[in-house]
């Protein structure tokens, strides 16, 4: 009779159960940054989420023979996804566990069980509902800082997942870490110059009125649709989801660190647009289980609305194909390198590149940066 119990969350209390599961496993751990409470929930319940449209999912908790908790996974269908790149996957996500393989063998044996009663040819992970999620497994950089956006895992979680049967790699990811330069790259400032005059393109900064009134915020993200399109594993985002991010962030976010480029000849079309933040990953970890109460907003408001970091994350940054050889790229960050010095920060992260993303890790060539952390997805046929 096996130790590992597994269990579907099957109650709101499960479902608290399930997200307090990562508190207690990486408490005191210096490199983890802890996803909020009240985050982690919406984007789990399936009445919040608005991915939920065009997914499916069950979560399930493993439990020792004692009734004690020792790991939790969620194994998700985006049926979007699986029509855009013709595919029948289940994804496994939110997946932490003990160092015991008997217990991340069982979760990963859950999520292909529920992925072949639906009817799915293939496991792959760790995988969000959308690129919006945190994605793919820590392999090297352990030792690193985490960041809001991506997941931080304990060495053993690849080491498990190599000694089961039939796992392989899907697709690694790299992430750098940029050193926020004294001056702007004089390469920077010669290619802004220049396609303002042969181009046309030209940075502008929002309002409040811009993103909410004036359609702004749905521009960027319809952007980052167009570009993100032919990335591993990308799930266009609704309308709805679309609002959803617009309403939870764009009223803490500081504008003055978004950037978009706009084609003049085209009747101000975006072509491009850079959102980044100050680093939440320190306000984060004082954050205690998550939540922003009693002590936890200070933190949080101290790196958001007064810059108390030394980082920032390179959260989201797109531009259209057709204007990457046009430089627009360099217009984004001739116009934030100065905004990052004024406010005292000294590094930035990049957050997930494809490995073979070429055109985006081209950006950073006039940078002083390192590639400092990797990690993987995983797959496996059903």
């Amino acid at each position: 009779m096996p130790s590992v119990k597994i269990r579907k969350v099957e109650s709101k209390n499960d479902l608290k159960a399930f997200i307090n599961f990562h508190y207690s496993l990486y408490k005191g751990n210096k490199f983890d940054v802890p996803a909020l409470f009240g985050d982690e929930y919406n984007t789990l319940s399936k009445e919040k989420n608005a991915a939920f449209e065009f997914c499916e999912a069950e979560y399930f908790m493993a439990f020792d023979e004692n009734g004690v908790m020792k790991g939790r996974v969620a194994a998700i269908i985006n049926h979007r996804a699986n029509e855009r790149w013709n595919r029948r996957n289940v994804r496994f996500g939110w997946i932490d566990f003990v160092d015991d393989k008997e217990v991340s063998a069982a979760l990963l044996k859950a999520v292909e069980e529920y992925g072949r009663e639906k009817g799915m040819a293939e496991i792959v992970g760790p995988l969000g509902f959308t690129d919006m999620d945190p994605e793919g497994m820590l392999t090297w950089g352990f030792d690193q800082l985490g960041t809001m956006p991506t997941i931080y895992n304990y060495p053993y979680y690849p080491e498990h997942i190599s000694v089961l049967e039939g796992y392989e790699k899907d697709n690694d990811y790299v992430e750098f870490k940029l050193t926020v330069p004294k001056e702007v790259p004089e390469k920077y400032n010669k290619i802004a110059r220049m396609i303002q005059t042969r181009y046309n393109l030209h940075v502008r900064k929002l309002t409040r009125k811009d993103v909410f009134q004036g359609g702004y915020g749905y521009k960027m993200f319809e952007l980052l649709n167009a570009t993100g399109k032919d990335l591993y594993g990308y799930s266009e985002l609704s309308e709805r989801q679309i609002k959803q991010y617009i309403d939870m962030y764009f009223p803490f976010v500081d504008l003055d660190l978004i950037t978009v480029v706009e084609d003049r000849n085209a009747g101000n079309k975006m072509v491009g647009v850079g959102i980044t933040i100050p680093s939440l990953s320190v306000a984060l970890q004082k954050c205690r289980r998550g939540r922003l109460f009693p002590f936890g907003w200070w933190h949080v408001l101290r790196a958001l609305k007064f810059n108390r970091t030394k980082g920032v994350d390179l959260l989201l940054m797109g531009v259209l194909p057709e204007y990457r050889v046009k430089g627009a790229n360099a217009l984004m960050f001739a116009d934030l390198i100065p905004r990052y010095q004024a406010r005292g920060f000294e590094w930035g992260e990049s957050q997930v590149e494809m490995e073979s993303n070429e055109h985006v890790q081209s950006q950073w060539q006039h940078l002083d940066y390192v590639m400092h952390k990797r990690r993987r997805c995983y797959r496996k046929i059903l």
